[in-house]
């Protein structure tokens, strides 16, 4: 579908303002001649923004493809290794691509830097970052909790910082905020490709970057100056016209979103927004939107470049990068006529607030209907805890207009009904948000402030409030609501929804509450109704930047060690390389029932201490996932000794005795987090091959990385064939090859046997990883070869 790309009136009025002119696509030679190299940070003065190059990539793609192309397009071919050879078919074609820069959180890092130690390399080929956000736990509020916190991982920070400082990656300290807020503030930027170990990456689409959500292995490919290689991405347009207005926020187009498309919707696309309606909404406010695409499956999501994100540059000291940006807009916006394989159209001014949930982010209730359907299916009305702030919606424009909201109950004596928490995204933003009064109205109103870190919103939560098992409900302005993700509580109703609606339904404490409509009594016996919010897009007085909490490498001299010893670090072992066999006699370790996401497979909360010790954080291997067996979590049957045990006891002693295994899955497998554990661990302890009907993006791409089999059925209908007691075998392997297929023969305890095909997406070189064991494997073997 094709749609103009034509300039809004309010774009218009922004490009005559700033001087810009249309015109043709100029020849790298023509560009030279602009003005001075322009610093892709103030952290980075040696390492400068190219749109020269985009351009001429651009060119030579346009050339080739002989079609407009859409913005997501122009950046992600901007950034070919081989614009001139490039096979480019859209959900087809491997693309080889060189991104610009690294962000790597805590988490994650501490595997992404051992497998980079693992490579040999002195140094990362481009600038790469590690934040320290995942590994703090709200307690009792932020100062106490960020000292408890720098105490607990003491061992795990020092490795990072002096990794970091060694292989020329800058460390952001803990304290200083989430990834996503940090990049936005400091290192996106309009046209940039950037991947980061983090599935809510794409938050820097808010600036107009393509930035991906990737597992280690790829960000140590990129480090290593290895291409990295993304399957060619569909492009999903949505279209926005109308404007934004009274208790309607950006969040409420994502949630929006997340229903038409659902959890699986934009798998393998990049979602692109477009249309006079993208001028109602802040730079930040898009971040939110691009950062909740990835509930959708979306490989990212994407704004074109805009006066509200010049704004935001100049606001966070970055107008000359603004200044250069407004020169190339023809690069950062679709051509007219670009064509969207699927469009969906969005009127803004008739959009209202949403409740998604519970327990999937997909599942949306505009609020004027949440109430019923709460009764309806017997939800707890009860909103126990309310929670604003993280990595989705921590900006000052939220903490103004939630803070506007609680300030008018306060005036009218009315605190919070339900516990309320505050997580501000940065220390940028705690500084500002202290300096000018919402911080203090939310604790005059009986909010704890927690600490500039992910907390709650990735399980770091020591929620007291209530009892494992007890049925309760809590709302936040996060992102991802899956069953037991925030306090490991199965039985949490957790809903996801603005940071304006999540504090309204706090102070009325209860589901059934729509601020549109409904009054709240003041402890006077008063009854009003509270009016829209509102709130500065940026601060008037700049932003404060609080504490300097950032350490630049310096990589003389400084030594990293890892103690053998030591319960939170383990140095990698390389995993077997392919015998060149087929895979025979391998047992079912276990047949998942329905959702298995990555918070499934490898759980976070508190195994996140052995993000770095593999042995270790093996132990939590599909401990969430349901058996279909049994009906029951992490409860299988020991076939090679027919004892019940957990799922990662049962693997290792398959693994003891030599005996491989499989599992079997169901739609969109591995959905959620990046984290690559959820791949490691099973390559860990034995496994050989996931068999499902679908896989999330990032999941299976981590599988391949470690030499894993990530195959599907070519009939869905034949996970049914599959019994949990079963042995099988993986035929073909031999003519492995892209597009083939894998034959999988069952034996039956009844010593019957069935057949069926299996599809895999693997291309020449992901075959490559498998043969060599992994795809660092393969990696050492050219860097020793050259």
């Amino acid at each position: 579908m094709a749609y103009s790309a034509r300039l809004s009136a309010r774009q218009l009025q922004f490009a005559l303002a700033t001087g810009f002119q249309a015109r043709m696509i100029q020849t790298t030679a023509n560009a030279s001649q602009r003005a001075k190299q322009i610093a892709m940070s103030r952290f980075d003065q040696d390492k400068y923004i190219n749109y020269d190059l985009i351009e001429n990539n651009v060119k030579i793609v346009k050339d080739r493809l002989q079609r407009p192309l859409t913005l997501s397009e122009k950046i992600v071919y901007g950034h070919l290794d081989d614009p001139e050879t490039q096979d480019i078919t859209r959900g087809e074609s491997y693309l080889k691509l060189r991104p610009d820069r690294v962000a790597m959180q805590d988490a994650t890092a501490q595997m992404a830097m051992l497998q980079f130690i693992s490579s040999g390399l002195p140094q990362v080929a481009v600038p790469s970052t590690i934040h320290c956000d995942h590994l703090i736990e709200a307690q009792v509020g932020g100062a106490a909790d960020l000292a408890r916190a720098k105490d607990l991982n003491k061992e795990v920070y020092n490795f990072l910082s002096t990794s970091g400082a060694k292989y020329g990656v800058g460390f952001w300290k803990p304290g200083s905020g989430i990834i996503h807020q940090i990049i936005l503030e400091n290192y996106a930027f309009p046209g940039v490709l950037l991947i980061g170990t983090d599935s809510h990456t794409p938050n820097g689409g808010g600036l107009g970057g393509v930035c991906i959500g990737v597992g280690g292995a790829d960000a140590v490919d990129v480090m290593a100056d290895i291409p990295w290689e993304l399957k060619c991405p569909k492009v999903i347009g949505v279209r926005l016209t109308g404007t934004l207005s009274g208790w309607t926020a950006p969040k409420d187009v994502i949630l929006k979103v997340a229903g038409i498309l659902t959890v699986k919707g934009g798998t393998g696309a990049i979602v692109e927004y477009f249309g006079p309606g993208v001028d109602s909404i802040s730079c930040t406010g898009m971040g939110t939107i691009c950062n909740m695409g990835a509930e959708i499956g979306a490989t990212t999501s994407v704004f074109p470049f805009n006066s509200r994100m010049a704004d935001y540059l100049k606001a966070t000291q970055r107008e000359e990068i603004a200044s250069r940006a407004m020169e190339y807009q023809h690069l950062l916006t679709a051509d007219e006529g670009a064509h969207y394989d699927e469009v969906i159209e969005i009127d803004l001014s008739e959009l209202k607030p949403h409740v998604n949930g519970p327990f999937t982010p997909d599942l949306a209730h505009p609020i004027s209907s949440l109430g019923q359907a709460a009764k309806d299916k017997n939800w707890p009305l009860e909103v126990k805890v309310g929670l604003i702030g993280s990595c989705t919606n921590s900006s000052y424009e939220d903490m103004s207009r939630s803070a506007s909201i609680a300030k008018q109950a306060l005036n009218k004596g009315l605190q919070f009904k339900s516990q309320f928490t505050v997580t501000p995204g940065s220390e940028q933003i705690r500084a500002t948000i202290e300096r000018d009064g919402q911080a203090a109205v939310f604790r005059d109103s009986g909010a704890i402030v927690l600490a500039n870190a992910c907390g709650p919103c990735i399980g770091q939560w020591d929620r007291q409030d209530v009892k494992k098992g007890e049925k309760n409900t809590i709302v936040s302005s996060y992102n991802r609501n899956f069953t037991g993700r925030n306090d490991a509580n199965p039985a949490t109703h957790a809903f996801v929804a603005s940071p304006e609606i999540t504090t309204a339904l706090a102070l009325a404490g209860s589901l059934d509450f729509n601020p549109v409509t409904d009054e709240l009594e003041a402890p006077s016996g008063e009854r009003f109704k509270l009016e829209s919010p509102f709130g500065d897009e940026l601060p008037s007085k700049g932003f404060d930047p609080g504490e300097d909490t950032y350490q630049p490498p310096v990589s003389k001299g400084v030594a990293v060690d890892v103690d053998p010893e030591s319960k939170r670090l383990q140095l990698l072992s390389p995993f077997q390389p392919w015998d060149g066999k087929d895979l025979d006699n391998m047992l079912v370790l276990i047949k998942v029932q329905g959702k298995c996401t990555t918070d499934h497979i490898s759980a976070a909360g508190p195994w996140l201490k052995y993000r770095g010790h593999l042995d270790n954080i093996s132990n939590n291997l599909l401990i969430g996932a349901t058996n279909i067996e049994n009906g029951e979590i992490n409860k299988v049957v020991n076939r090679l000794n027919g004892e019940t045990g957990s799922v990662p006891d049962t693997a290792r002693h398959y693994k003891a005795q030599n005996t491989g295994w499989v599992v079997v899955g169901d739609e969109n497998y591995g959905e959620g987090s990046s984290r690559e554990h959820a791949a490691l661990e099973p390559r860990h302890l034995g496994g050989k091959a996931i068999i499902v009907k679908s896989f999330a993006r990032i999941h299976e791409t981590n599988l391949k990385k470690q030499g894993m089999l990530p195959l599907t059925f070519a009939d869905t209908a034949d996970y049914d064939k599959i019994r949990p007691d079963d042995r099988v075998a993986l035929l073909g392997l031999k003519q492995l090859a892209p597009g083939s297929q894998v034959t999988c023969r069952l034996t039956h305890s009844d010593g019957s046997h069935e057949e069926f095909p299996l599809n895999h997406s693997m291309n020449e070189g992901q075959i490559e990883w498998f043969q060599a064991g992994s795809a660092l494997n393969r990696m050492k073997m050219k860097i020793a070869s050259e």
